[in-house]
């Protein structure tokens, strides 16, 4: 017989609270932003005041753990959807602070016309005019606090607002107060659920439909543990993401008082000065890493469980193992979040040629990278001077072919797996030999250049290899690629595409392929206007001849035919009008997919 999945269940909003108060619902996002405009907190406030209906809360249970010494902890409720909602009735009910968008703590306060009218017109987000305006009770929290004198309070009222009829007010302030008795469905789900069913539910039940990545699921198991750390060290993770896109976060950090006494804040406050955006791991990045460095296992979902304490054998759940997992996660952690570890790790990617975050397209990829360069540390058989090297290799190879792109969660615990077992050499060696053959290099490389997508792997891997053999604009000697990569340049046509439109390539397809593509300086596209190469390269040649430069900068015949090479253009372009256009492609993407290939075999 099949168990239910779930419970259903009413709480009334003050019950809830209650529970929130006592820890027995834990919000994983109390100490993230409160995204929810005040208008929409006013809103919830009104329907719930009017009896109407406002959706359920989700939780998900989290498992009974047997403890040391023989005793069973009970498990407290993870709210995995319902967090906007109960945060907004925290602070407009309870009158707590919750962070706003800047991470500044604030009360949102709402405001209740007892008088009113019109029913669109009873509540209010508070602003000046209700605190002057005597028929407002400025903040609704005042009637729900315990020491609430309803009496006095509607004396005083009927004092500052002539013809109040005493009776109707009371019966308009306890159906105020009553806003705390309604009830609020829950839908409680079972711990033994595993993560696939409890986003399946969440999505039939969600009306967005918006699903849940699995590490919003770790995120919450963190939150709900205080007896390991594990709410410091989510804490960790949050406070570190936003401090690598946000550096200026520091200051707003710095006010949680609690986390700055923990080993974790000077640890990061690095990220302070930094404004390098190669790599701004979000905190699925972080776990992923974090978790497979420590555990060698791919799969989030396996996190989940070991942080619920589940035992794979038995599948019983053990303190131990809870306490073990946290612990393992938290090394990951202090080794993702080392200054040294990342900063090495992000020149190590720039170096390889990835000198702009627009020439990477998987951040899983990075994350396997990094996580790799973690674990060599850990080599005895690999010198530290090797690392960067092989981790620049493993990132291009990985890139190119997309190891990382499909079911990547499978082939990371793979590839964990071997790394254990053969070590990262053989490894590697075994994996080049297959994935990157001379098949590949000659055929398949050619055939993903073939593309419109200037975010490909390919053609990204293409600007890395130029940026990396430090190669010059094209007809621009000195003004490197790597300079309009990162300051101010943007891709080009070789064939112009009006040129193209006008002598019949008019398919968007045809005339965008990435090996028409090349970074030009401003000032060359505009020379170059919309002539054929024949004809503007005319030109070039003729002012090697002349030394009357007309467009670029070189003079010199020998550095024209380089600067072609550096560029993976065939020589005879000079020649070339529409009808050498396909075939120009086809040779191209060839040279294309040469340079690559040397780049690679050279780090």
């Amino acid at each position: 017989m099949v168990g239910e999945k779930f419970t259903l269940m009413q709480y009334s909003v003050s019950a809830i609270l209650g529970l929130i108060e006592a820890g027995q619902f834990v919000i994983p996002e109390i100490q993230r932003p409160f995204v929810w405009k005040r208008s929409q907190v006013r809103d919830l406030i009104d329907s719930l005041y009017n009896g109407y209906p406002t959706g359920y809360i989700i939780t998900w249970k989290n498992p009974d753990v047997q403890t040391k010494d023989g005793t069973v902890a009970g498990g407290k409720h993870v709210l995995i959807d319902g967090q906007q909602r109960i945060t907004a009735l925290m602070s407009a009910i309870s009158g707590l602070e919750v962070l706003d968008e800047d991470f500044d703590k604030g009360r949102i306060k709402i405001a209740f016309n007892p008088l009113a009218d019109d029913p669109t017109k009873t509540f209010a987000v508070q602003d000046a005019s209700h605190l002057k305006d005597k028929k407002w009770i400025p903040d609704i929290s005042e009637v729900f606090r315990p020491d609430f004198k309803q009496r006095a309070f509607e004396n005083d009222y009927a004092r500052n607002n002539d013809g109040v009829d005493l009776d109707e007010l009371s019966e308009t302030i306890l159906k105020l107060k009553g806003v705390a008795n309604r009830q609020i469905g829950v839908i409680e789900l079972e711990h033994s659920l595993d993560i696939d069913e409890v986003t399946e539910i969440f999505i039939r039940i969600n009306s967005k439909g918006t699903p849940l990545s699995q590490s919003d699921f770790v995120m919450s198991k963190m939150a709900a543990d205080t007896v390991h750390g594990g709410n410091t060290l989510r804490k960790v993770v949050d406070y570190f993401c936003h401090l690598a896109v946000k550096p200026d976060f520091y200051p707003q950090m710095i006010k949680d008082a609690e986390f700055e006494k923990t080993e974790f804040a000077s640890k990061i406050k690095w990220l302070a000065k930094d404004n390098e955006d190669i790599y701004d791991p979000d905190y699925g990045d972080m776990l992923r890493v974090a978790f497979m460095y420590s555990f060698n296992r791919g799969r989030l979902a396996d996190l989940v469980s070991l942080l619920s304490g589940r035992d794979f054998e038995t599948r019983e759940y053990k303190d131990e193992i809870v306490e073990d997992s946290y612990s393992k996660l938290k090394d990951g952690i202090l080794k993702f979040i080392n200054e040294y570890s990342f900063e090495q790790f992000v020149l190590a990617i720039k170096g390889a040629g990835f000198k702009s975050s627009k020439l990477l397209n998987s951040q899983m990829t990075l994350d396997f990278a990094y996580t790799l360069y973690l674990k060599l540390h850990d080599d005895p058989n690999v010198s530290q001077g090797q690392i960067k090297r092989l981790v620049q290799k493993w990132f291009v190879l990985s890139t190119l072919t997309g190891r990382y792109v499909g079911s990547p969660e499978s082939v990371m615990s793979r590839d964990i797996r071997l790394i254990v077992g053969k070590g990262f050499r053989q490894f590697a060696q075994e994996t080049e030999a297959s994935a990157l053959s001379d098949t590949f290099w000659q055929v398949t490389l050619p055939q993903n250049l073939e593309t419109t997508s200037v975010n490909s792997p390919a053609f990204n891997v293409f600007l890395a290899a130029q940026n990396y053999l430090k190669s010059s604009s094209m007809l621009m000697k000195g003004t490197m690629i790597s300079d309009l990569i990162t300051i101010s340049g943007d891709v080009h046509h070789i064939f112009p595409k009006a040129y193209l439109k006008k002598n019949g390539v008019d398919n968007k397809g045809r005339y965008n392929q990435v090996a028409n593509y090349t970074y030009l300086d401003t000032q060359v596209n505009k020379a170059i206007s919309d002539d054929a190469p024949c004809e503007y390269f005319g030109v070039i040649l003729e002012q090697c001849k002349t030394k009357d430069v007309q467009i670029g900068n070189i003079a010199d015949k020998n550095d024209l035919m380089n600067n072609l090479t550096e560029n993976a253009i065939p020589g005879d372009v000079v020649n070339m009008d529409v009808k050498d256009y396909e075939g120009f492609l086809v040779e191209r993407r060839k040279l294309m997919a040469a340079m690559i290939e040397k780049y690679y075999k050279s780090l």
